[in-house]
């Protein structure tokens, strides 16, 4: 991050955060308020819009008939890509992705593909020649810490409202749009570690000032299905093992919101 924070605001922070205190008066394992949207960019073939405390994400989906890869020839191809533009914080610039944008790309991705979200052979047109690719487009609109999540939620929701777009392209040798594929609800909850402290669901001044991130996914069977350690600092056994029992019941919560939003009771 490029912007520093004064040593004062650093100090005042720690000593909050020592005294077992938030700036917004939240408790340490709590989540801001979730609102999510489904359906909210009429061109894509789904999309969601996640609002977590201030931060504003948007997420989109487009499909093309192309080629599979050579080593999944009947399997459909995905991509997720992030971008964080200027508008959303000064501490971003315009320009090719950064570090910042790959890495949320990644772990957003990770956790989508691990998790078997979408049943990519359900996506094969032809084995070996034509395929559906899926992109999975994340846009920051406004950044007040912890995207990974706001972004993990905007992205399963996304899918759920997605539809593949067979009517508009011959190749896809089928008339009717259909609901993708999708057999997993997987979401993410990300934790920040400071000093011996650990929070979930960190804005933006208690991230400046974290140690370590550590970002579970689990699915609807309250597997883990992806992890993803950010930062210089560590997460002890101990701790890990507590960010793993409190995501188990955090994310069956936001599973649920993310049902909500699209107008369904499970997959």
């Amino acid at each position: 991050m490029k912007e520093i924070l004064s040593k004062i605001t650093k100090d005042y922070l720690h000593r909050m955060v020592k005294e077992g205190k938030r700036i917004d008066d939240r408790d340490m394992l709590e989540y801001r308020d979730i609102e999510i949207k489904a359906g909210e960019i009429e061109p894509a073939e789904g999309s969601a819009r996640v609002r977590l405390g201030d931060t504003d994400v948007y997420v989109g989906t487009k499909m093309e008939v192309g080629e599979p890869f050579p080593d999944t020839p009947n399997s459909g191809v995905l991509t997720t890509s992030a971008e964080l533009i200027p508008m959303a914080s000064p501490e971003y610039e315009a320009g090719p992705p950064g570090e910042d944008a790959t890495e949320l790309a990644r772990v957003v991705d990770r956790g989508v593909r691990e998790g078997d979200v979408v049943n990519t052979t359900e996506l094969c047109i032809e084995e070996g020649e034509k395929v559906w690719v899926l992109f999975i487009d994340i846009h920051v609109l406004d950044y007040d810490g912890n995207l990974f999540d706001a972004a993990g939620m905007g992205v399963m929701a996304a899918l759920l409202d997605s539809m593949v777009p067979a009517s508009r392209f011959e190749e896809a040798e089928k008339e009717e749009d259909y609901p993708l594929p999708v057999d997993h609800v997987v979401v993410p909850a990300t934790f920040t570690k400071i000093k011996d402290q650990i929070l979930l669901d960190s804005q933006l001044e208690e991230e400046k000032i974290a140690d370590a991130r550590l970002t579970v996914s689990l699915n609807e069977n309250d597997e883990i299905v992806a992890m993803q350690k950010g930062l210089r600092g560590v997460f002890d056994y101990e701790s890990t093992k507590e960010c793993i029992r409190k995501a188990k019941s955090i994310c069956e919560q936001n599973r649920q919101k993310v049902l909500d939003a699209v107008g369904r009771e499970n997959i």
